[in-house]
Formats: C-alpha cells, sequence, structure tokens
C-alpha cells in the first residue's frame, strides 16, 4: 500500500502482513540463538537446540528459504569503522506521484551512506538513517536527495546509542484459555 493511497483516501484500512511460516519450539529456539550469535557453528547450534547437525542445518536452510531469516551478518560499529556522523534525516517528497516515489526510492537505494531506510506515515514520507565521514560527505548526500525529489530534508544527529539493535521478542505464544459458557439459568 502506498502513501498516496492513504493520503487520497483509496483504501480504507491499513492491512498487516501474515506470517506465512509456521514456527514451531525448535524454530524460535534456533532463531532466538542466530539472533544472540550468528557466528556460532552448525554444531553448536545442534547441541543447543537438541538436534543432529543435519537436521539444524536443514532448519536453518528452511528459514532462510522462507525468508523468516533474511540473512546473517555481522553489526559494526560505524564510528569504529571510521563514519563518526550518524544521522536520522526525515524526508518529505516534493511530489507523491509513482514517478517521483520511484527516483526518489533509487536513489536511496544507491547511496552507501544510507545504511537504512523506511516509508512511514505521519508527516514525513521517509525516515533514513546516514553515516558519514565528516559533513561535507554528509552535505553529499542531502544533496544528492535533494536532487532526486527530497524537497524537505530534517537531519537529526544520533548522540548516543541507548539501546542497540535488539532481538525480535520471539515467544511461543501462550494458549489462550477458553471461555466457559454458562448454560442458560431458570427462566424467571
Amino acid at each position: 500500500m502506498t502513501i498516496q493511497k492513504l493520503a487520497t483516501g483509496q483504501c480504507d484500512e491499513i492491512k498487516f502482513s501474515v506470517m506465512t511460516v509456521s514456527l514451531d519450539d525448535v524454530d524460535i529456539q534456533l532463531l532466538g540463538e542466530l539472533q544472540e550469535d550468528a557466528d556460532r557453528t552448525n554444531v553448536e547450534l545442534a547441541r543447543v537446540v537438541g538436534l543432529s547437525p543435519a537436521a539444524t542445518l536443514n532448519r536453518v536452510r528452511r528459514l532462510k528459504e522462507s525468508g523468516v531469516i533474511r540473512v546473517i551478518s555481522a553489526q559494526l560499529d560505524p564510528a569504529a569503522a571510521g563514519f563518526p556522523l550518524h544521522m536520522y534525516v526525515a524526508a518529505t517528497l516534493g511530489r507523491h506521484d509513482p514517478h517521483a516515489t520511484r527516483v526518489f526510492e533509487e536513489q536511496v537505494r544507491a547511496l552507501p551512506q544510507i545504511i537504512a531506510a523506511d516509508n512511514v506515515t505521519g508527516e514525513m514520507d521517509y525516515l533514513l538513517v546516514v553515516v558519514a565521514r565528516d559533513v561535507t560527505e554528509l552535505q553529499q548526500v542531502l544533496a544528492a536527495l535533494a536532487t532526486r525529489g527530497g524537497q524537505r530534508l530534517v537531519t537529526s544527529l544520533r548522540l548516543e546509542e541507548v539501546k542497540p539493535p535488539s532481538r525480535l521478542p520471539l515467544a511461543v505464544p501462550e494458549p489462550r484459555p477458553r471461555r466457559r459458557v454458562r448454560p442458560p439459568g431458570p427462566a424467571s
């Protein structure tokens, strides 16, 4: 669903995607362990979840193929890697037609300094996470966005990380207690 449809009232509800993959207790445990430390060997994972290495490998492959696991990667510290400026950029487009949206999003994807980007609701259209080696590099990124449809770009400098990216709160949902239906009482 696009912002254009929301803004013009072409839709009357917001639909959220539903999990299409069924996860059992072992899958949830595997995902939790991988979120904790994705550098573990398959043998270590197998020992933790109580499966054979082959069965564990098959489950991890299935979770990757289903899209539950997007990618297993290292989390780098931007400042330690030479990017001391960590910015949040709220971007509003000048036009909201499909062509303008596509041009802006292509620019966002092309700029390696933009390490995360989301299309959002509210006063802005996009929320971007930008890293830069210095102010000049940041200015170049902002100029590139402005020339590709970013009419209003509001930047906020991240001063300190309060909570690092964390694990999804995976847990097996508790079964809901069934409500007991009372038999009808005597007529009064």
